[in-house]
């Protein structure tokens, strides 16, 4: 949910997307994290972008699109993808609370060279509840990193979203496929009701 993909006027609007087909997450995404913070979750952000001297992004990553709008180019909000720029920060609607941890990944899946994996571990979580920007990409590698390793995955329809409303509805599909090849597929009001409904149950409300 970085600044640079959702904020008009960013690097992903400059590219000549719909940036409006990303922020239509952010309120439902920002309702859910008032609801798992209130339930106790463990909430854990991510952000894509590497090192100001370039030295964990491969070639192949690098040399792609236009050699003006590559990362580490200047771009509207520092330069593009690189940690500690505007551009890379989370947008101030849903900043991570005191204490949430923040993972910075220099791939599109969030496991891929980071300590997420130590960090579940650690906390004994096995089931994850993903958001985020975009469906086909960031989304979609995550949980299918997180497959492979075990983790069960539930993705919230509302609270993911892509520039491309096709890649949207196949890249849901796709996870849910098969009796949830990937994983399973919600809207995030069900998810809600479901964890306050968890919350009276045993006694918290």
């Amino acid at each position: 949910m970085q600044r640079d993909f959702l904020e008009p006027g960013g690097f992903g609007e400059t590219l000549g997307n719909d940036v409006g087909q990303l922020r239509r997450t952010i309120e439902p995404t920002a309702n859910l994290l008032r609801a798992a913070r209130a339930a106790g979750l463990p909430i854990i952000h991510t952000r894509e972008g590497h090192l100001p001297d370039l030295s964990d992004c491969p070639p192949a990553k690098l040399n792609r699109g236009d050699p003006s709008m590559r990362i580490g180019a200047p771009g509207p909000m520092g330069r593009i993808l690189i940690r500690g720029e505007r551009g890379h920060d989370i947008i101030d609607e849903l900043a991570p609370a005191p204490g949430e941890p923040v993972i910075d990944k220099p791939g599109k899946g969030a496991f891929y060279a980071t300590g997420l994996g130590d960090l579940l571990t650690e906390q004994g979580i096995r089931s994850l509840v993903v958001t985020g920007v975009t469906t086909e990409v960031c989304v979609h590698t995550t949980v299918r990193e997180a497959n492979d390793r075990g983790y069960e995955c539930l993705v919230l329809a509302d609270c993911v979203g892509s520039y491309f409303p096709e890649f949207q509805r196949a890249g849901l599909a796709m996870i849910a496929a098969q009796g949830g090849i990937f994983g399973w597929v919600a809207d995030s009001p069900a998810f809600i009701a479901a964890l306050r409904l968890e919350d009276v149950t045993h006694g918290r409300d």
